[in-house]
């Protein structure tokens, strides 16, 4: 039998294929980046503001997703890089979709996200949105003073936000000397209730503020709305005052952007 002859070539062989084995895996990973990255701007831009801003749960998902998949792309060079891409693509097709849907039904967009919830209203905890939420008061009271607000009794109204955060509207009486206040000029109404959501009137609120449908109609109509169906949005304060966005809303004035 024939022993093959042992050289200092045939010891390197090995050692040499092991590192080209390595400097291709590494030049993977930069080609990978390098492509990775621009197309999740690509994906992040065509998903829009929503996707970038203070995340909804359902937009969370997808950029946790994304991130799962795009850490597993480029760490592992196993994955055939051209499912990746079609994951990325697919995802973001798929947020792009639902979002279109949440703007055009409410009922669905409750099923994917989380809808704004009352915690606090004139001063006092409501316990059972409290659960519902699954905040604690300390939860609460520590969100408050981040606002520097130290006493629940100075809440006018606080509202857990789809994302988490907390908003609050102070007691008129605590809040801060304003111009307004010293009559330079005419004081706002204060907050305004959502009545009417892409069309679709919540009677509920109108009966909470002393009004019913008839009232909402009239106000309309002294607006030259026939419809509620051509109102986006329409909000009314406390003292009666109706503020509202039509469906096809014109916009005024020299062309800006922001």
């Amino acid at each position: 039998m024939h022993n093959p002859v042992l050289t200092v070539e045939n010891i390197v062989k090995p050692e040499r294929c092991e590192k080209v084995a390595v400097l291709q895996d590494l030049g993977l990973v930069i080609f990978r980046i390098s492509t990775i990255l621009p197309l999740l701007l690509a994906v992040t831009l065509f998903m829009g503001k929503r996707s970038i801003g203070a995340l909804p749960v359902f937009d969370f998902l997808v950029i946790m997703t994304l991130a799962s998949v795009t850490g597993a792309d480029i760490a592992n060079p196993d994955i055939q890089h051209i499912h990746t891409v079609a994951a990325i693509i697919g995802i973001a097709l798929l947020q792009r979709f639902s979002a279109g849907m949440m703007m055009r039904s409410r009922r669905f967009g409750r099923l994917v996200t989380f809808e704004p919830t009352i915690v606090v209203h004139n001063g006092k905890f409501l316990a059972g949105n409290l659960r519902k939420v699954r905040y604690t008061v300390d939860n609460v009271l520590q969100m408050l003073r981040e606002k520097n607000i130290f006493d629940v009794t100075d809440v006018d109204l606080a509202i857990i936000e789809g994302n988490g955060s907390l908003t609050v509207h102070p007691r008129s009486d605590k809040t801060p000397v304003t111009a307004e206040d010293l009559d330079i000029k005419k004081k706002s109404e204060g907050i305004a209730y959502p009545v009417i959501l892409e069309g679709r009137v919540y009677t509920d609120v109108l009966t909470d503020l002393g009004l019913d449908y008839s009232w909402l109609v009239r106000e309309l109509g002294r607006n030259g709305i026939p419809s509620t169906s051509e109102v986006f949005y329409a909000g009314i304060t406390r003292d009666k005052k109706l503020h509202y966005s039509k469906v096809r809303e014109r916009k005024e004035g020299p062309p800006f952007y922001l």
